[in-house]
């Protein structure tokens, strides 16, 4: 019999490692922004919220959004940090998973502040291979992902905002996407970049949870229009906007839910 440590096993629905975190500590529905200080940002938008833990770069409040009990916990750059994110946040009962971030549009028409919704995850990254080939596709789940985009251009109907869906490319390194690597992406149609969306679809595809991403435009890397010396003022807005959606969705998948159990019933 193998001695070999299951790392899983050994911590399920025990305080977690690197999260600091337990199952009382959560609701099913988790946000995950990259930056720690995106979850302050998200806490404002639910009742009673409590910080639960900051350890490393992992921050977490737990609230209620019209009655759901309701998560956000930081997940910092990058698909390791966001999977080890994952993986514990599953192990103590997290059901349904939605990044909340910021990404660089290559697509021409997106402008800093619009939205964009992955359907579709290119793996330009080293984490999904210890899960899965590299040809195993990183696809968010499919109910949830067409809640939120039907969400997202409802509340952004009449204002400035405008909501794309298109394909994602998760890069691990934000400095070596070249000019020449971007020319690639940019024939192949892919709408952006970030740096965690494949990786957290295959886990939450290989650990049966749904995940979905969000992200705000920070940049647009076509027509060279991005802001890295000031306060990028029209992503902050975006990320509030973001936030918003995601609650929104995530009520209204509840309230389907419940009217499921109840035609269920008769």
């Amino acid at each position: 019999m193998s001695t070999t440590l299951n790392k899983m096993s050994v911590t399920l629905g025990q305080k977690q490692y690197h999260i600091a975190l337990t199952p009382e500590d959560i609701g099913e529905y988790v946000l995950l922004p990259g930056d720690p200080a995106r979850s302050d940002i998200a806490a404002k938008y639910l009742d009673n919220a409590e910080l639960k833990a900051n350890n490393r770069e992992h921050r977490t409040f737990t609230g209620h959004y019209k009655g759901i009990r309701v998560s956000v916990t930081s997940t910092g750059m990058g698909c390791p940090s966001a999977t080890i994110a994952a993986e514990e946040l599953i192990n103590i009962g997290a059901k349904t998973l939605i990044r909340i971030g910021s990404s660089a549009a290559l697509d021409p028409r997106v402008q800093i502040g619009d939205l964009m919704i992955t359907i579709g995850a290119m793996k330009n990254e080293g984490t999904s291979r210890f899960y899965v080939p590299q040809g195993f596709p990183a696809v968010p789940d499919l109910e949830l992902t067409s809640e939120l985009i039907y969400t997202a251009r409802e509340m952004t109907r009449g204002t400035d905002f405008s909501v794309y869906t298109g394909i994602t490319s998760s890069d691990d390194a934000f400095y070596g996407e070249t000019p020449e690597f971007l020319d690639k992406l940019r024939s192949y149609k892919v709408m952006n970049l970030d740096m965690e969306s494949s990786a957290l679809y295959t886990v939450a595809h290989l650990r049966g949870v749904r995940a979905a991403t969000i992200n705000g435009t920070s940049g647009n890397l076509t027509n060279a229009e991005v802001i890295y010396t000031k306060k990028n003022e029209r992503l902050h807005d975006a990320w509030e906007k973001e936030i918003q959606i995601v609650l929104e969705t995530i009520y209204r998948m509840e309230q389907r839910k419940a009217a499921e159990s109840r035609r269920g019933r008769r």
